[in-house]
């Protein structure tokens, strides 16, 4: 694994986590507020709001396949 493929797959990390932390607060914005107009949510999906939520999910799920090809590529690699 080169420099540059280390500075990608670090970029790719800080992006993840970013967009994690963005979807995190706007999730935790439209909890807060209060509307008419929908529906009642189920109490369980109120309970468990980030694993209910597909964008954490797939932002979860990526952010563990860079951290295991991170790893991948180190242990590979001839330091």
């Amino acid at each position: 694994m080169g420099s540059f493929d280390f500075i990608l797959a670090v970029l790719a990390l800080i992006i993840v986590v970013g967009a994690m932390g963005y979807t995190y607060r706007i999730g935790r914005q439209s909890n807060t507020q209060t509307s008419t107009h929908d529906s009642s949510i189920s109490e369980k999906v109120q309970e468990h709001y980030v694993l209910k939520n597909p964008v954490f999910v797939a932002l979860l799920v990526a952010t563990i396949l860079i951290l295991l090809y991170i790893a991948y590529a180190a242990l590979r690699w001839q330091w």
